[in-house]
């Protein structure tokens, strides 16, 4: 890689002179700031008196010192300052006001109309600064049927489908631990910002970011299982995959199998080759269906070796596997500890480094989190200098990568989600594969129909507003084609193995000769170097190492979390590569961007590496259980398949439980009353629970639950999660034509901007090679006869040679 500039020079952070003010608490918003301020920005944290809840938090509940703030409270808080400014007092108000007058953007997480109703609607606010865009955080969205409604991220797992299809159906239904969804939607929230900001650089005016955790949660927490329910028209199941993870001689081992060829490699690796010559066996479900004789068949090999040999072995037949990381052992893997992933937080605990790698941009160093209202009297004296001048109002934003021109060489989930957020950020993405190696995606999950490869659901979901050209790059005249592509294009991005671009020819110093001023965008699944550079690696792999997988599951067995570490890695080279896009509009300086998908779910996990550095408090999984709400679970209720999602998070929604089941003495124990007390007594409020709700109705024990003011909902199949009364509201879906599926409901984006319009996808994922004659005519100047020959040669073609 090219060596990286300074960290130091501020005028090589991407956001430098960018100010965020956040009035927002606890993780979603505080780490949308956090993925700001790590690329340069000045961040305000607004608190309240008493400050961010996070302050005193620890999610193994460990008493912390007086005046000492919690560690997660510091890593996600690093390098911004405080102000003490309630926004529901008028001073506070007038405080958050003038704070917006000077700044770029602003976080807000209150909760929908919140602001509104203390005198901050943002039209308001943008009366008096117009370039500023306001970014709000909320369960459901500002709007809606559902925009009150009670919610966790943990419910909210169970309200789009996650939580039913994960685990074992005669142990029941189980959510993914850690918090995720909170970190997910900081995710979404830190995009939509930079995204707004961009477009106000360019506009002058800013706009009104609405972000749902509900949205987030279909878009990372679903293999795009809505796209499968209208292609399939059958219930999605329970299940296991296999292999996952599995019992090796001295723990647990990591697994996956997602092509044909993988299934065929690790049957012989297992000694067990005439599995592979079943061909029901190469679908996942039938190996569910038959999962005790699959799992006796791959437990008589990896009970008798350890992870170190069943990884080394592995490796060598190009199957994915990994060890399972965890908040102990992490900062151990040599991987890690060569590449420096882990560094030292100024409170002298643990944390994963900003997951981005640049060439020529650098993000932030790492500086102390701030004390409450440390930085108050400082900030009021600037407030004081900086006037009442309001900044003109500039034209209406336009979308922020208008103009530019994208190759994309992704394929599977995580490159393609990154490539399609560019696309609905207008810019012109032309998707190359190849009928000889079409993107695997096409095939995963799809419908048996005829052009199976134009049925798969991920494929559809991550790839709408591309255009598609098939290129067959093991030829000459085809790389030769490819190379003029990247001649004129502003940024290339791939998510290979790390040896597959060289292996091409295609080094980053020959790309940077060809063309200066490329943006470069690599995303291997381990990175560029480090023991592990060559490992196939897919997403489960990820979940596995970075500790996603150890927090979710039963006590007895570590889950994947089946979904997350995809669009999650994809969502972060987005903003990574709208920032290296940025600097080189700024400065015409080109640069190779590396973004390992393990190293933005490191930073989504960091809490273990945290809790374990800072308290030598090691965190597992708990099944349905959590440290933030007590009760939490998944209680059966009457009728088949019927399970309600609880959250109980603080005592008043308990007094609510308790008098809605009619005050049972049981439920009015001294010690039931505040939540160390129900956490202890944790088994017997389950078993109270899950007599009471078992002869209930579901849609009428949500119902009244949720009158009551607690966090629940049904846990439901993803495949019906349409039609949804929030969704359709906000307009999440969209419907278009597609050449071989028909009408598809399409996802977008969890963001709604104001500026934009309702939805930002403007038509449906391409077919192979559809645009094939419009490409190499328009943009490369290719004559009839001259595309006439590349499809006799099969340079190029509409489909799979192998079909």
């Amino acid at each position: 890689m090219t060596k990286p500039e300074d960290p130091h020079d501020p005028s090589r952070w991407p956001l430098a002179g960018v100010r965020v003010i956040e009035v927002a608490s606890q993780i979603a918003g505080p780490y949308a700031t956090k993925l700001l301020v790590d690329a340069g920005a000045e961040v305000i944290k607004v608190e309240p008196s008493g400050g961010d809840p996070l302050r005193r938090w620890s999610a193994s509940h460990t008493p912390l010192p007086d005046g000492r703030d919690g560690a997660l409270f510091q890593y996600l808080n690093a390098s911004k300052r405080s102000i003490l400014a309630d926004p529901s007092t008028p001073a506070g108000c007038e405080q958050v006001r003038e704070l917006a007058r000077g700044a770029d953007l602003l976080v807000e997480d209150q909760g929908p109309g919140t602001f509104e109703k203390h005198g901050l609607d943002p039209s308001d606010l943008r009366a008096i600064n117009p370039s500023l865009s306001i970014v709000s955080i909320s369960n459901f969205g500002q709007t809606g049927p559902w925009a009150d409604r009670p919610a966790t991220e943990w419910t909210l797992q169970a309200a789009v489908g996650s939580t039913g299809y994960r685990g074992l159906p005669s142990r029941g239904p189980v959510a993914a631990g850690g918090r995720i969804g909170e970190w997910i939607t900081g995710t979404f929230a830190a995009i939509g910002a930079l995204s707004a900001w961009l477009s106000s650089r360019v506009a002058g005016q800013g706009q009104h970011v609405d972000v749902s955790m509900f949205e987030a949660l279909v878009a990372c927490m679903t293999i795009q299982h809505d796209l499968a329910g209208q292609f399939l028209g059958i219930p999605l199941t329970q299940a296991l995959e296999t292999p996952s993870i599995e019992p090796a001689r001295d723990g647990w081992v990591g697994l996956c199998t997602y092509t044909g060829q993988q299934w065929k490699d690790f049957c012989s690796m297992i000694g067990r080759p005439e599995l592979a010559k079943d061909e029901r066996f190469y679908d996942a479900t039938v190996r569910m269906e038959n999962l005790e004789f699959i799992q006796e068949a791959m437990h008589a090999f990896t009970r008798e070796h350890t992870i170190d040999e069943i990884i080394e072995l592995a490796t060598l037949l190009r199957i994915p596997a990994a060890p399972i990381g965890d908040g102990r052992n992490l900062p151990k893997m040599d991987h890690l500890s060569e590449r420096g992933v882990f560094v030292t937080h100024p409170a002298g605990f643990l944390q994963p480094r900003p997951p981005f790698v640049y060439g020529r941009s650098t993000t932030r160093p790492i500086g102390p989190a701030p004390d409450l209202d440390e930085h108050g009297e400082e900030i009021r004296s600037e407030l004081a200098a900086q006037g009442e001048e309001r900044r003109p109002v500039g034209k209406p934003p336009e979308l922020p990568l208008q103009g530019i021109r994208v190759v994309d060489l992704t394929c599977f989930w995580a490159g393609p989600v990154a490539s399609s957020y560019l696309a609905d950020m207008g810019a012109d993405v032309i998707k190359v594969e190849s009928t000889q190696r079409p993107d695997g995606m096409r095939f995963a999950h799809a419908s048996r129909n005829e052009r199976l490869w134009e049925w798969g659901n991920v494929f559809h979901g991550a790839n709408s507003n591309k255009r598609d050209l098939t290129l067959n790059l093991e030829s000459e005249e085809g790389m030769g084609l490819l190379l003029r592509l990247i001649e004129r294009a502003d940024l290339i991005i791939e998510n290979f193995s790390a040896r597959v671009l060289d292996n091409f020819g295609l080094s980053w110093e020959k790309l940077q000769d060809l063309n200066p001023r490329l943006v470069c965008v690599r995303m291997p699944a381990f990175g560029l170097d480090g023991p592990w550079r060559d490992r196939p690696g897919f997403a489960p792999n990820v979940e596995q190492v970075s500790g996603l997988a150890w927090m979710t599951g039963y006590d007895d067995l570590p889950l994947i979390v089946r979904g997350a570490c995809d669009p999650l890695g994809g969502m972060h080279t987005a903003f990574a590569a709208m920032l290296a896009l940025h600097h080189q509009r700024r400065t015409g300086e080109g640069q190779l961007l590396e973004v390992p998908l393990i190293e933005p779910a490191l930073n989504i996990a960091a809490e273990q590496v945290i809790e374990y550095s800072a308290y030598g408090k090691y965190l597992s999984r708990s099944e349905n259980r959590g440290p933030c709400a007590a009760p939490q679970g998944v209680y059966a209720c009457a009728g088949d398949n019927a399970h309600i999602a609880l959250a109980v998070t603080d005592d008043p929604q308990w007094n609510a439980l308790v008098a809605l089941m009619g005050r049972p003495a049981w439920a009015r124990a001294e010690e039931l009353s505040e939540a160390s007390g129900r956490r202890a007594r944790h088994d017997l409020i389950d078993e109270q629970l899950r007599a009471w709700f078992s002869d209930r109705p579901l849609e009428e024990t949500v119902e009244a639950v949720l009158a009551a003011g607690i966090p629940a909902s049904d846990v439901i199949d993803a495949h019906y999660l349409m039609p949804n009364p929030q969704l359709e509201h906000r307009g999440f879906f969209q419907t278009f034509s597609h050449p071989v599926t028909g009408p598809t409901r399409y996802p977008g984006c969890p963001a709604l901007f104001s500026a934009f319009g309702p939805r930002l996808r403007r038509g449906p994922a391409p077919t192979l090679g559809q645009d094939n004659e419009e490409v190499l005519r328009t943009e490369l100047g290719l004559t009839n006869e001259e595309i006439a020959k590349l499809r006799e040669d099969k340079v190029i073609g509409e489909r799979p040679t192998f079909m």
